[in-house]
């Protein structure tokens, strides 16, 4: 049954990375026609919505507020979506393409970090070097140089955004349907964003009516598809395998796929630098995936019990 769990989790962990490979196109297709912080913002906000429509459908809207839990998912949406997406979009804006995919390849060293740190899962030499090789292949990969420029220093911080919210799941909000977690991420993460983007004055940089009009389908895709239904397949993730493995395999994965697709779609052919950075960083998702999985929970909270078992009949819900 363990081991059912596990494969379950790295499906999800395959959904994830396929359904964020679509996301730099599209984001590329959004930010050319509006300005880049009120399409973040759109996002949130068809998500959250997204989100507060199935929880409602399901009758647990009420759970977005109800204690102990809403004060967590308050906090995994300011840093998760509000943090995380200022971060990203006011970094990216001051950084060239290439900066922005090296910086935000961080996250697995951060989740590494956060893990040992927090969780208690000692990192081994296998995932040390396994984060070595993903880091060294999708620099390799890119080709290009990271200078430490004001937009750099930023990008680094959405990835730790990231991986905090993520931590704030695994130590306050065990058991808290994977459901609810995403809707409270995008609930509470796009009214924070739409404040800020408001106090920046963003309805003065609406796109005309005409285009705005033709821009909401992608709009809506961006924000229910590869927002809401991306983050909801990385918690049912995540819930099943530890926060150090499902990151390692999916965030290099991302623009791994990209890369791939662009060589296929648009006939570009790589060098050979970049096939030896994608085998780089191939060995290093195959080595996590491969890897046995560490106990979710904190270490106290090992001493004092079994591991939980598999989901309870809801996806993301988890037994004693």
């Amino acid at each position: 049954m363990r081991h059912e769990h596990e494969r379950t989790g790295l499906l999800f962990a395959a959904l994830c990375a396929l359904n964020g490979a679509f996301v730099p196109a599209v984001a590329k297709l959004t930010t050319n026609r509006a300005e880049p912080f009120f399409v973040a913002t759109s996002a949130a906000l068809f998500a959250g919505i997204a989100a507060a429509v199935v929880l409602a459908y399901r009758g647990q809207l009420a759970a977005l507020i109800a204690r102990p839990n809403a004060t967590g998912l308050f906090v995994v949406g300011a840093l998760g979506t509000a943090g995380a997406f200022t971060m990203f979009f006011w970094g990216a804006q001051r950084a060239s393409a290439i900066e922005t995919v090296v910086c935000l390849q961080s996250e697995p060293a951060y989740s590494l970090l956060l893990a040992w740190l927090f969780l208690g899962h000692a990192p081994t030499p296998r995932r040390m070097a396994a984060t070595a090789a993903l880091l060294i292949g999708i620099v390799l990969a890119v080709g290009g140089r990271v200078a430490l420029s004001p937009g750099v220093l930023v990008l680094l911080g959405a990835p730790l955004c990231w991986q905090l919210s993520h931590l704030i799941v695994l130590l306050h909000l065990d058991g808290v349907p994977a459901l609810v977690i995403t809707g409270g991420r995008y609930v509470y993460g796009g009214v924070l964003l739409s404040a800020i983007w408001l106090l920046r004055g963003g309805l003065a940089d609406l796109p005309p009516t005409p285009d705005l009009i033709r821009l909401l389908p992608l709009l809506a895709t961006q924000g229910i598809i590869l927002s809401y239904a991306g983050t909801l397949v990385w918690y049912l993730a995540v819930l099943r395998l530890d926060l150090a493995r499902t990151t390692a395999i999916v965030v290099p994965s991302i623009p791994l796929l990209s890369l791939v697709a662009s060589f296929l779609l648009l006939g570009e052919i790589p060098t050979l630098q970049q096939w030896i950075g994608l085998l780089f960083a191939a060995s290093g998702v195959a080595a996590f995936v491969a890897a046995p999985a560490a106990d979710k929970r904190p270490a106290a909270r090992r001493a004092s019990g079994p591991a939980p078992g598999l989901p309870a009949s809801e996806p993301g819900t988890h037994r004693d």
